[in-house]
């Protein structure tokens, strides 16, 4: 695999860069982690060498002068808003989170719930949070906000929410997703610790889009594509070109609160520290990059994976025509086509062959794999055997799980467990792989390349199971489907 990003560099600078921003502020420093915080798995993708636990590292080395607020909105508890990566709510997530902190030896101080007016369903959680020994603070809905500053910055606005009492100079403020309210969260802390004559401040660790790329940079294009549906737009700083006369990028969402921001900084400071919504943040990933090459290619194959994504979504009934169309645009603009994608071709081609569904896979050295449906495997089962035979100089003829043991599996499935679909899934082909490994050397040989997926590309001409999509995702492989659904 091809790397792109310095890791190991990313983790000692940027340390160093929050550490310079605690000392500006004196105190203490709220900083909101927009992202995810251990499983960034964007970030992985369009810059191959990030690890997904990057942040949560660097913050480890901080630990002793850190804690963390987890913030959830009760907007989203009332609708069990799901995070889609992992298929979990926000509100299991949220306790997830914790657990994982905890066990690094995080300090985690409490949680908040944001957007709180009356909701029966915050009330319950927060109930059944407290139960667990967790420190829960309401933060209610501000008439308003964020453009009603006089409101906002009183005893009436920020005044009214629970004040977090914390103890150390960095407080982190992360959430299982997008729109939970963390910024409001961290200003509303600042209002009162100002009330209680505490000098704090505001920071914004954010990774995407990355500053001091090019607006059109591939990189920042693939964020746009990753937000599509909260219709984020990648913009260049207006205040920061004024402010200092350089380009910088920025999204739309900090660019139009940037003058409700400064009018609060200068409510509670008396003045705004920032000039730039960009000034807020604390990203170096782009002093990171070492090969922009490497890092534009794989971002290309995620703006084309997001928009099969798109395409999915909206035949499943999960997505819509706008989040189809924003990533079309930016396909165009980047001059991408799905051709792009090698693995989407050679499927493709397939198929048109076979008349069957297929699926393709780009190993790490370029070779491309191909598979289809037959009436005893999926197109995803065949690939993995088909893959795994490859990769461990397994002759192709060779017949790694018998019929005989095939068959018996299949019958189960449709007599027994009243299935419809008597082919194997991915799993239970490395299931059979597994049992047959304890005898037969070319089993064990194909179970071993299945780390080797991670960093692979597939695609599919139909759309997955649920199981192979998991199995898939386990195995990190980069994976799109055509949004067609599976022939019976």
């Amino acid at each position: 695999m091809k790397y792109g990003f310095d890791n190991d560099k990313y983790l000692k600078i940027q340390s160093e860069h929050i550490k310079e921003r605690i000392a500006r502020f004196g105190d203490k420093l709220y900083m909101e982690f927009g992202g995810k915080l251990f499983d960034d798995f964007h970030a992985s993708r369009v810059l191959p060498g990030f690890q997904p636990d990057s942040k949560l590292r660097m913050l480890m080395q901080m630990k002793d002068d850190a804690e963390i607020i987890i913030v959830i909105s009760a907007l989203d508890i009332e609708k069990n808003k799901v995070r889609s990566d992992l298929g979990i709510t926000y509100d299991t997530d949220v306790l997830r989170l914790r657990d994982e902190f905890l066990k690094r030896g995080l300090d985690v101080n409490s949680v908040v719930i944001t957007h709180v007016n009356g909701q029966s369903s915050a009330d319950m959680y927060r109930e059944k949070l407290e139960k667990k020994g967790i420190k829960v603070y309401y933060h209610h809905t501000i008439e308003g906000y964020p453009e009603n500053v006089a409101l906002i910055d009183s005893e009436d606005g920020f005044g009214k929410n629970d004040y977090v009492v914390t103890t150390k100079p960095l407080v982190v403020v992360t959430a299982p997703g997008p729109g939970s309210g963390k910024m409001a969260v961290c200003l509303s802390q600042i209002y009162q610790e100002f009330q209680r004559g505490v000098k704090a401040g505001y920071a914004k660790f954010e990774t995407f889009p990355i500053w001091n790329l090019p607006l059109k940079h591939p990189v920042n294009m693939a964020y746009e594509a990753a937000t599509a549906d909260l219709n984020d737009v990648n913009m260049i700083d207006p205040f920061h070109l004024e402010a200092y006369g350089k380009m910088a990028v920025n999204y739309n969402r900090d660019i139009e609160i940037f003058p409700v921001l400064n009018a609060l900084f200068e409510g509670i400071y008396g003045t705004n520290p920032y000039k730039s919504p960009t000034d807020m943040g604390v990203n170096m990933v782009g002093f990171c990059i070492s090969d922009d090459d490497v890092c534009c290619s794989a971002s290309r194959e995620e703006i084309i994976r997001r928009y099969y994504k798109a395409l999915c979504n909206l035949a499943t009934d999960k997505g819509t025509e706008a989040e189809v169309g924003k990533i079309r645009l930016l396909m165009k603009q980047a001059g991408l086509s799905t051709d792009y994608r090698r693995v989407t071709v050679a499927a493709k081609a397939r198929k048109e062959i076979s008349g069957q569904d297929c699926a393709a896979i780009e190993l790490q050295d370029g070779t491309i794999i191909t598979s289809e449906t037959s009436e005893l495997l999926g197109q995803s089962a065949a690939l993995i055997l088909n893959a795994s035979k490859h990769m461990a100089g397994i002759p192709h003829p060779v017949k790694l799980i018998p019929q005989e043991m095939i068959e018996p599996i299949q019958k189960t499935k449709v007599t027994l467990l009243h299935g419809h679909n008597p082919r194997l899934h991915t799993d239970e082909v490395l299931v059979a792989l597994s049992m047959l490994s304890i005898s037969d050397e070319n089993c064990r040989k194909a179970l071993q390349m299945l780390p080797d997926f991670k960093g692979c590309q597939v695609h599919s001409t139909s759309m997955l199971s649920e199981v192979d999509l998991k199995v898939f995702n386990k195995l990190g492989v980069g994976l799109t489907c055509d949004p067609v659904k599976r022939k019976a």
